[in-house]
């Protein structure tokens, strides 16, 4: 049977080309091309109503007559008939569409679920070091499952977010109905995948067993969320699921727990269960013990101690002589096999109770695996109250999951509405202050008067930090979590954008740089005046001057055109002056205690820019050699003052020309007044004195 994996990617045949030279060094990936004609509407939308078995698509949300919905009920009806191509059955636990949109779900870019390690660290990969190892505190792997989809598809509506906020603060304000509700939840199985196996076939004794225990808790949890199913409407919903006692009762009844995992094996069905079956059983149990009475008869009638009535599939049963006994053995006995050994026998007794035996076991399996079929057909019937359940479970799974966390990180309850603002008091790094016992909280106030943030400090200060942080908080406020800070009132963003970091991407000939800008522009044709964009070092990638222009152009455009939020963090300290001539735009940088030669970072965000970037410190703190640290300085000098000269010639070529406007006021005759190269020298001289005295220093 072909399985239809995480990994495979059902594609038009007509994007066959395309797909093949974008993609096709991607080794984990399969591409199955299909008929184009499983993508035309008309074939599309029959199969869905088919499978569905409605008039039209109303009820989820799609009408076939908005040309809107048209590529979603394409999409839909060509998985649908994958699926039942590759898996060639019924799908019946497939019974309703979910049609994702952009007004309910925020859209996060790969590059922002990257950077900002939602999923996936950028070391290596793994979840290790990520929001959603903080998170996840889950017990099934249903609400690991759910906990991961809310992080990739934040919510947009306030009531959506407010409901899952007031879920959590049940749960969070009462820590022993929590830890009750988790210690059922430790019970549950992956019902969600083992309701699958079940309508697939493929489901074994074990699994029904899986299934049974975790209906079984369910009058319990009713029990325990009676009295605060009203304080949320979620938990409200969550009270109302099914209980399913008759199939509890049922699998209780006739399946082992101890049951096999393959089903011909038999041994599934508890004893009682069927009077039939415990007949054919006694009649095998008590054969064998004949069996055995038999070989302790014929040793004592022929006397040879080493007989043995032995079986296999080939021959059945049958009697071993080893060759030294063979002058004992009796007329009776038919020779059957002759090994190099021994010689196999039968006898008329033996082949009538074989004949009993196999009918026996053979009666015995079938009826076993007649039985374990009608109990898996009643179970595969209640398929969508199973998957109902399972959805309430996973959910109560995560809900405890944010609430338990909250209450031990010292997380708040933030507010969160549509207003144009983001203020975060002592604000934290939830992944970061795990691993750093002294983390230095910061507050972050974004409104109209400073929607676009200029931050500048060194290396290693902490800028990146900050702005991640900020980010992500943003993102767990709108998945309904509390998040790490003292008070937070956030307004609603439509997306996050981060650029952020620096990698290349040579399976497609991009150099870093490139993906730099790639992703810039991303940002600069998607964000909106509700966006939230985090960008750090934008021109890193390129020469100075050229970094310059870039990143003081794409700042201008934020500003003037997308009008986002946005902090942007950046070494070019020209940035700043852009707060001079803009008046929504404000500077910030990052705290740095000078002590003597040292520096000490104080990761404190303080109004104001810096044009200190401290990058000889850092290279210390690198281990550096320190030949290389003190020739750094040296250069660092001489540039300073030829930064000084070229600074002081613009001063004294702009005075010149103010004397020169002067004179021209009272002497109508000169009508120039030239700065010469002599004056070119004076001012060369004049400012390489001031320094010699530090530079012989060096």
């Amino acid at each position: 049977r072909r399985r239809f994996t995480k990994n495979t990617r059902a594609l038009s045949s007509s994007d066959n080309t395309n797909y093949s030279t974008n993609l096709g060094d991607a080794s984990n990936v399969v591409f199955n091309f299909f008929d184009d004609r499983h993508f035309w509407k008309e074939a599309a939308y029959k199969l869905l109503l088919e499978h569905f078995n409605t008039a039209n698509l109303l009820g989820y949300g799609l009408d076939e007559q908005n040309q809107e919905h048209e590529s979603t009920i394409n999409a839909a009806g060509a998985l649908l008939s994958y699926l039942k191509f590759t898996q060639r059955t019924s799908l019946r636990y497939i019974n309703k569409i979910h049609v994702l949109n952009n007004y309910e779900y925020m859209l996060l870019d790969s590059a922002t679920q990257r950077n900002l390690e939602l999923a996936r660290n950028i070391r290596d990969n793994s979840t290790n070091s990520t929001l959603l190892e903080v998170l996840d505190k889950t017990l099934t792997s249903m609400g690991s499952r759910l906990l991961k989809n809310w992080l990739l598809k934040p919510l947009l509506k306030v009531g959506s977010i407010k409901a899952r906020q007031d879920a959590v603060e049940v749960f969070f304000s009462q820590p022993i109905l929590r830890d009750d509700i988790r210690d059922l939840l430790a019970k549950v199985s992956d019902i969600e995948r083992l309701i699958s196996r079940v309508n697939f076939g493929t489901a074994n004794a074990r699994d029904l067993v899986g299934i049974k225990n975790a209906l079984a808790i369910i009058p319990e949890l009713r029990r325990l969320l009676r009295e605060v199913k009203l304080k949320s409407f979620l938990l409200t919903e969550t009270y109302e699921m099914p209980e399913l006692s008759v199939i509890v009762s049922l699998i209780e009844k006739a399946i082992r727990e101890d049951a096999p995992l393959i089903v011909r094996e038999g041994n599934m069905i508890n004893q009682g269960f069927n009077q039939e079956l415990d007949k054919l059983r006694e009649i095998a149990r008590n054969s064998k013990q004949y069996i055995a009475q038999l070989e302790e008869r014929e040793k004592e009638k022929t006397g040879i101690k080493s007989l043995k009535i032995r079986f296999n599939n080939v021959f059945g049963y049958y009697i071993e002589v080893t060759r030294a006994n063979l002058h004992l053995v009796p007329k009776d006995y038919v020779r059957k096999q002759t090994q190099v050994n021994s010689e196999r026998f039968i006898t008329e007794e033996l082949k009538e109770h074989e004949t009993l035996i196999l009918g026996a076991e053979e009666k015995t399996c079938a009826l076993e695996y007649g039985l374990f079929t009608d109990i898996i057909n009643k179970v595969s019937f209640e398929t969508q109250n199973i998957q109902n359940i399972a959805e309430k479970l996973s959910l109560l799974d995560v809900l405890c999951s944010l609430a338990k966390i909250a209450a031990e990180n010292d997380y708040v309850k933030p507010m969160v509405d549509n207003e144009e603002r983001i203020i975060l008091h002592d604000s934290r790094h939830p992944v970061i202050e795990q691993i750093e016992k002294n983390f230095v909280a910061n507050d972050c106030i974004i409104t109209q008067e400073n929607r676009l943030q200029i931050i500048t400090g060194p290396n290693m200060a902490g800028k990146s930090t900050y702005m991640r942080q900020t980010a992500l908080i943003v993102l767990m406020a709108q998945i309904g979590s509390f998040v790490p800070a003292k008070k937070a009132e956030i307004g609603v963003v439509d997306r996050i954008f981060t650029r952020v970091g620096a990698y290349d991407d040579l399976t497609h000939g991009q150099s870093t740089f490139m993906v730099e800008m790639n992703e810039t522009a991303n940002i600069l044709n998607n964000a909106t005046e509700k966006s939230l964009v985090i960008l750090d070092e934008i021109g890193r990638g390129t020469s100075t001057f050229d970094g310059i222009s870039i990143a003081w152009a794409v700042a201008e455009y934020l500003y003037e055109h997308n009008k986002a939020k946005t902090l942007f963090a950046t070494h070019y300290h020209q940035l700043n002056k852009l707060a001079e001539h803009l008046p929504n735009i404000k500077n910030y940088n990052i705290a740095v205690l000078e002590k003597e030669n040292d520096i000490v970072f104080l990761r404190k965000i303080v109004q104001g820019g810096t044009d200190k970037s401290y990058g000889i410190h850092v290279a210390k703190l690198a281990g550096m050699p320190e030949s290389v640290i003190h020739r750094s300085k040296q250069i660092m000098e001489m540039l300073e003052v030829e930064d000084e000269i070229g600074e002081r010639l613009e001063e004294e070529l702009q005075q010149k020309k103010v004397n020169s406007v002067e004179e021209k006021k009272y002497n109508k005759e000169e009508t120039s007044n030239k700065f010469n190269r002599e004056d070119l020298n004076k001012i060369i001289d004049k400012v390489k004195k001031e320094k010699q005295k530090s530079l012989l220093e060096l």
